[in-house]
């Protein structure tokens, strides 16, 4: 019932997946009234889904808080979450009011132990190849200790997504130096260092350019931070495409030179393509969250849908809780929450 265009782009996206994902099944929470002309009218999809009407869907400017008192239990956003809370789905993916899909999962599933705040990580194209960043936008400002959570969240994620034993990691800095950065930053980068997990390489800080040229598999900050740099590739992203087509149609020499390298644009907007990477996972909880983009497209839905698919087929969860013990394990929290690293 979220996002920009509701059900139609939903529904429609969820029809793409089935066509490369026959095993795929669909648990589907809405309001009749709006779902069922579009559902009935994809039979491939109907054939695949079971429907349940709610009466009540969180609006996308609802807050946090309204969502909560006025759609816990009842509304299409609950019952979606809550149907991965008893087994009866492995993944919940909603384009709907990220800040009520954030709230209400954490309180209906419960952050993981250990986890204080969960994370949103996104999985963002590079020159190497792709690299997951996060927190994206879920926890605004993060101690040492969440950041150092985060680290190895999104190690587990890099495990399962891209089948590495041994992910690397970098903290997002204002420079590579350890001199330099927030006090929380910096020692996020000793605790990492100090605890030397064997599930990931720690390879200290990285830049806002490191990014892109796929530096290390994972690149962590708090969410203020990594939202606004989420954002910006993707507005980045736009206006490269705009401006290309722009030149290739300004004069007859350049359509018909667009003509002769057609397919290597072709290749370039394949990998400039935002619709593609569409999809944040909320790491950190007891059951697995894809939150697409409220204005994605039918096929943008589509891949958050398929990255949940191939985040349960990875075993992300059972991943992220190993390191998790392992790490908690060998470092355990003093009173006054600090880690103490045991030699």
């Amino acid at each position: 019932m979220g996002g920009d265009h509701g059900p139609e782009v939903t529904l429609r996206g969820l029809a793409k997946v089935i066509e490369r994902r026959p095993d795929a099944r669909f648990a589907i929470y809405g309001r009749e009234e709006t779902v069922l002309p579009v559902l009935n009218a994809i039979p491939s999809l109907r054939e695949v889904s079971e429907f349940t009407h709610c009466d009540v869907a969180v609006r996308m400017d609802d807050r946090p808080s309204q969502a909560l008192r006025q759609g816990r239990w009842k509304s299409s956003m609950w019952r979606a979450i809550e149907a991965v809370k008893n087994g009866d789905a492995d993944v919940c993916v909603s384009a709907g009011n990220t800040g009520a899909l954030m709230a209400m999962s954490k309180f209906c599933l419960r952050t993981m132990a250990d986890i204080e705040r969960p994370a949103i990580a996104a999985i963002w194209p590079t020159i190497r190849g792709e690299t997951i960043v996060l927190d994206v936008g879920a926890t605004i400002g993060a101690d040492a200790q969440q950041l150092v959570d985060f680290s190895i969240l999104g190690a587990a994620m890099a495990s399962a997504v891209f089948d590495l034993d041994k992910p690397s990691v970098g903290l997002l800095n204002v420079g590579v130096e350890e001199i330099k950065g927030q006090e929380e930053v910096k020692e996020a980068g000793r605790m990492l260092r100090e605890a030397a997990l064997g599930s990931m390489r720690y390879e200290g800080f990285v830049e806002g350019d490191d990014i892109g040229k796929g530096s290390v598999d994972v690149v962590v900050t708090e969410g203020f931070a990594g939202n606004i740099a989420l954002k910006s590739a993707e507005g980045t992203a736009r206006q490269i495409a705009t401006y290309l087509r722009e030149a290739m149609s300004r004069t007859l020499m350049a359509r018909i030179g667009y003509v002769f390298a057609r397919a290597a644009f072709q290749r370039l907007g394949e990998k400039m393509d935002v619709r593609k990477i569409n999809g944040g996972v909320f790491l950190g909880l007891n059951g697995i969250i894809v939150k697409s983009h409220g204005g994605a497209d039918a096929e943008g839905f589509a891949a958050a849908v398929e990255l949940g698919y191939e985040m349960v087929r990875s075993r992300l969860l059972e991943k992220t809780r190993a390191t998790l013990d392992l790490y908690h394990a060998r470092t355990p929290q003093s009173p006054a929450g600090m880690a103490a690293v045991n030699e």
